[in-house]
């Protein structure tokens, strides 16, 4: 099957606990996962497919363990053109700026010629107390993407 990165931003420990949750998940399933908690974008392969997991804070703004990752993306314009990837973001709909990180990475993402699969997850902290339990039912859809990919 496939390997899988999942890449997880985090400022208080949510996307890497839901990361790490999925990287479980997908090995149960027979993938195979390597996790990375604010990688630099040179340590990563990029011919396999990500797992963009992040939370937002402030204005929109990426966990400052994500940012540099988000930074070279934009300046380096990296070929991802074989990378396939997801993306699931964590915040408070009390913000204008909703899942803000998320989608300024996907966007990022996408620049870069990767290919998203399925639609992004975007988990609102005030309608779930466990952010890992939508997650985990959004993985059972996006496994079947991969296998069909």
């Amino acid at each position: 099957m496939a390997d899988i990165t999942l890449i997880s931003g985090s400022t208080l420990g949510g996307a890497e606990y839901v990361a790490e949750h999925l990287a479980e998940k997908l090995e149960e399933a027979g993938f195979t996962t390597e996790t990375v908690h604010g990688p630099l974008l040179e340590d990563l392969v990029t011919d396999n497919t990500w797992l963009l997991v992040s939370s937002t804070h402030g204005a929109g703004d990426l966990p400052d363990n994500l940012q540099p990752f988000y930074d070279d993306l934009l300046a380096q314009k990296p070929d991802l053109s074989h990378v396939q990837f997801g993306a699931i973001g964590i915040g408070s709909r009390e913000y204008d700026t909703f899942c803000g990180a998320i989608e300024k990475i996907e966007a990022a993402m996408k620049v870069c010629g990767a290919k998203q699969l399925g639609e992004t997850l975007k988990i609102n902290i005030l309608d779930h107390d466990i952010p890992e339990d939508p997650a985990e039912v959004w993985l059972d859809e996006w496994k079947n993407l991969l296998k069909n990919d």
